[in-house]
């Protein structure tokens, strides 16, 4: 499908550039072995999708100029390179959804580089559940979302939540009420952020 696409929101994992709450207990340099683990991760599950969908796999980078997010872009195998842009996750995320959805036939699908639990199954329920639905989310433990998949740009959805809190699905499922959207959710997942989310994977 033509398209299709898989965006992986991903940040360089370099020592005191990336899970901040995470390198208060473990130090930046475990935190970053840990976000180049997650993301090595996310990206060899989205290849093995993309096998059988068929979807055009992106990375949108943040914390890295145009030609190392290239080389970092053909060591991860990624169709194709983009800058996550200036602002909040929100904007981050409303500037990818334009980008992806400015086409007829988008089906996008979302995801983060914090889901040492991911499979392939995961991601082809996503896209199958966007055949039917406008928009769908993935849950997670935290009150937030894992992955969200849209086939049009609603930049309310992105507007006005507050971001790494506990009402961030709520709030989201509030702003779909609001433009008469019916979300299909996924399963719960647990996402890796902070340090007590660590205790299942060790």
């Amino acid at each position: 499908m033509a398209g299709r696409q898989l965006v992986v929101m991903a940040r360089w994992p370099a020592p005191g550039r990336c899970k901040s709450r995470l390198a208060a207990s473990l130090g930046r340099e475990r935190a970053a072995a840990l976000q180049r683990r997650l993301t090595d991760h996310t990206l060899a599950v989205a290849a093995q999708a993309r096998q059988r969908l068929g979807f055009e796999l992106v990375l949108a980078v943040s914390g890295l100029g145009p030609r190392a997010a290239r080389r970092w872009q053909g060591q991860l195998g990624c169709d194709r390179v983009v800058d996550q842009g200036r602002g909040g996750l929100g904007l981050r995320l409303q500037r990818q959804v334009r980008r992806a959805c400015s086409r007829e036939g988008c089906q996008l699908v979302m995801i983060g580089t914090d889901l040492p639990g991911l499979l392939p199954a995961d991601l082809e329920q996503a896209f199958a559940a966007l055949n039917g639905a406008e928009l769908v989310l993935g849950p997670a433990g935290d009150g937030g979302y894992w992955l969200i998949g849209l086939r049009q740009s609603w930049p309310l959805l992105f507007s006005g939540v507050a971001w790494g809190g506990a009402t961030v699905l709520e709030q989201t499922c509030q702003a779909a009420d609001r433009l008469g959207l019916s979300p299909q959710r996924l399963s719960c997942r647990g996402d890796l952020d902070r340090p007590a989310d660590l205790r299942p994977w060790r």
